[in-house]
């Protein structure tokens, strides 16, 4: 029978207002698993009356208690790792292993976010003037927002909220309605933790939810993470109702593979970075560049035996390397791309629709797909596929291959793979992508680091987490001051200068 699931607002479990749900189902098996619902504005205006409430006193609670409250916190998903990975893979369908990654790097950024007491330490000048001071503080922004995608349903919030509660917000989450139970039990552990009822919100629902959290007067900062028709909407919806807007949108990244490379090397990161998780992720390589025939033919010739030797199973199964697809319309969709790259003459050297996986004829399985002779018109080139498909661009030179990517409406990640220093150096410096791996095929940084990309993959000033989270999440307050024994008497009618 399928669990009703409920939004988390105000410290407990609450049912939805609207009447409205959407399925949940085990993407292994095709089964609904559970109903979701879907919120209204009545739904949004209670989470935001009990995140008011708790603002003030968790604004004013020292940056250190806040950290132990996150320390708390840190320990919890590490006692509960096994349990928040199983939740992932029946409602995501990723493999467990990829789960307990997908955990371990939003940990990453729960331990940089127990560093609040540093983090949020100001600046001061002394004597800017004679006898005068100026110093610096950040303050939390109020009551902000994150709306997060399927694709990583406990590392994506994570992304946000750490960083929004270390600096003193209250923070709303309105995580994908498509593997909605992973946030409910963050919600259930940082209320373990000792988080304040109301702090920590989270609300279920579709467009509806997310055009009241873009419409709240009293929401200050929305973060988003999803494709970039939704990024772009998200991002021009919060400037136009006053609000601080991080969205991040789409992806299309690029694997270069020079002549020089450690060709054995390269094709062990691009199996997994092409195929791990379905290829359901932001940073995955779907077009992969060997500059030069040889290296092309090479590369086609290694990649084909480990891709029909890939392991697909339900996310269960200890040795799958590669699971389902998260819903049947998302199957259909990739489907979709890889009928549209035969109609325009690509070349398909391995086809993923065929596979079917024994005993779980109704899952959502799909095969790794490999195409090439794939050209920069084409439309499994341009658009994002979010699949477990690969497409293969032969270049002719470095310089060709360079263009290739900077030219491209996306900018989220790139790597290349070289042993030549200077080629490297100039990759790094030259290409217009915001993140850039050397012989690293997944170039995610680290949670002290920011996550971000350039171009139509981030639309916003501000990148996620690390310093640029911190920055997002508070405002900027400055503080000249000078004491009355300096003070000379008079008026003053010029623009204030430091004498």
């Amino acid at each position: 029978m399928a669990t009703e699931i409920q939004h988390f607002i105000g410290g407990k479990l609450v049912p939805g207002k609207s009447g409205k749900f959407a399925p949940v189902f085990n993407p292994a098996t095709g089964e609904q698993t559970g109903s979701v619902p879907l919120a209204n504005e009545a739904d949004m205006a209670d989470a935001v009356a009990a995140a008011k409430k708790a603002w003030p006193e968790w604004a004013a609670t020292t940056p250190l208690r806040r950290a132990r409250i996150l320390n708390r916190f840190l320990r919890l998903l590490e006692e509960n790792e096994k349990r928040i990975a199983a939740c992932i893979t029946s409602e995501h369908g990723k493999v467990l292993s990829d789960a307990v990654g997908e955990l371990t790097r939003g940990i990453e950024v729960v331990e940089f976010a127990t560093g609040a007491p540093q983090l949020l330490k100001g600046e001061i000048t002394e004597n800017v003037g004679t006898s005068v001071d100026s110093h610096s503080l950040r303050q939390p922004l109020g009551i902000v927002a994150g709306i997060t995608p399927f694709n990583f349903p406990a590392m994506v919030p994570m992304w946000m909220f750490p960083v929004a509660l270390a600096c003193g917000n209250c923070f709303i989450l309105k995580p994908s309605e498509r593997d909605p139970s992973t946030s409910l039990i963050l919600a259930e552990l940082l209320k373990e933790a000792g988080l304040p009822d109301g702090v920590f919100t989270v609300v279920h629902g579709d467009k509806t939810a997310v055009d009241a959290i873009l419409r709240h007067p009293d929401i200050s900062a929305v973060s988003f993470v999803g494709s970039t028709p939704i990024a772009r909407y998200i991002y021009e919806t919060a400037a136009l109702n006053g609000k601080r807007c991080q969205a991040l949108g789409g992806a299309k990244n690029h694997m270069v593979i020079m002549p020089d490379a450690d060709m054995d090397q390269a094709v062990d990161a691009l199996m997994g970075a092409a195929y791990g998780s379905a290829g359901e992720r932001c940073m995955a390589v779907s077009v992969a560049v060997p500059v030069g025939e040889k290296t092309a033919n090479t590369l086609i010739e290694k990649l084909e035996p480990k891709i029909r030797g890939l392991k697909i199973g339900p996310g269960t199964d200890p040795e799958a390397e590669m699971g389902p697809l998260v819903t049947a319309q998302h199957l259909a969709k990739v489907r979709g791309y890889i009928d549209q790259g035969e109609r325009e003459g690509a070349k398909l050297v391995i086809d993923g629709r065929g596979f079917k996986m024994q005993g779980y004829e109704d899952g959502y399985f799909l095969g790794g797909t490999l195409f090439d002779n794939v050209t920069t018109d084409m439309t499994i080139y341009k658009e994002e596929i979010f699949g477990p498909v690969l497409s293969v661009v032969r270049s002719p030179d470095y310089q060709t291959a360079a263009r290739m990517i900077n030219e491209h409406e996306y900018g989220n990640g790139t790597a290349i793979f070289t042993r030549d220093g200077d080629t490297a150096r100039e990759f790094a410096h030259q290409i217009q992508v915001g993140m850039v791996g050397i012989n690293v095929p997944i170039p995610v940084p680290m949670a002290f680091h920011s996550f971000g990309g350039w171009k139509a993959s981030l639309f916003g000033d501000h990148h996620m987490h690390g310093p640029e989270g911190v920055r997002f999440y508070t405002k900027l307050k400055t503080i000249t001051s000078r004491w009355p024994t300096g003070i000379r008497a008079g008026a003053d009618f010029i623009m204030p200068t430091m004498r």
